[in-house]
């Protein structure tokens, strides 16, 4: 059977990187399209997209937005568009290569071939698999995971991990217009929310690369939406349970 996959990528100024990385997902074997959302780069990362998109016209899509509205509300974006279009497999990747686009395979395969709702690219599942951090951030970041599994109890070492494949019910069951982090929040809410509806997940071990290109996105503020977004996720489980969404597609 030959299913729909889709690679949702959020952008922001990433002129250096998104040539290369449009290339390396349409040379992947599997058939992978791949939507752009662009948040109204100044530095024409948009204009770029478009001009690949005569080569690639039925593969390569983008969906342009007006100012930086934030990496959540990106994939809530592209995941309403995803589910529109009725994807069977959908990811999640960051466009500078600090995610390895042939480990789009392996994140596939757990999720067709082995049977799990939703495939994380973890880099912390089997050590800390973490390539030219700064230690400063490498501990920031392991251990925020320790934090929201101390809080939650997510059984999940890499808590704010970026790089994803959900199967479809998993964002048809998810209301996505009640997911409300845009930073690293945003990650843990999307896989605490999976874990609460019953969906079944995996870590599947990635070697992560910092970036060579560009500039990053990170800021203290995403770290501060973080630490307090993890307890009221955990307040809102308590007093108000999950359930899934029976639209079976999006609110």
């Amino acid at each position: 059977m030959t299913h729909r996959k889709l690679v949702i990528i959020p952008t922001f100024n990433e002129k250096e990187n998104i040539l290369e990385m449009i290339q390396a997902v349409m040379n992947l074997s599997g058939g992978y399209e791949l939507l752009i959302i662009d948040d109204g780069s100044p530095d024409g990362t948009g204009a770029l997209v478009t001009s690949q998109q005569i080569a690639y016209p039925k593969r390569l899509h983008l969906i342009e937005r007006e100012g930086k509205l934030g990496l959540g509300t990106a994939y809530i974006t592209g995941f309403k568009w995803a589910l529109e279009k009725d994807y069977d497999y959908i990811f999640e990747m960051d466009a500078d290569f600090s995610h390895n686009p042939e480990d789009l395979n392996r994140l596939y395969n757990a999720c067709a071939d082995d049977g799990f709702d939703l495939a994380i690219g973890s880099r912390y599942i089997t050590g800390v698999n973490v390539v030219n951090w700064p230690m400063g951030r490498v501990l920031m970041s392991y251990f925020a995971s320790v934090y929201v599994k101390f809080i939650t109890g997510l059984p999940i070492k890499d808590a704010t991990a970026g790089f994803k494949c959900y199967h479809k019910s998993v964002l048809k069951g998810i209301k996505l217009d009640e997911i409300k982090f845009v930073g690293y929040a945003f990650q843990i809410e999307m896989k605490f929310t999976s874990w609460k509806l019953g969906f079944k997940l995996i870590e599947i071990p990635i070697i992560f690369t910092d970036r060579t290109k560009g500039t990053s996105k990170m800021s203290p503020g995403i770290f501060k939406e973080a630490g307090f977004g993890v307890i009221s996720m955990k307040i809102k489980s308590i007093f108000s349970p999950y359930q899934l969404n029976q639209n079976g597609l999006i609110e």
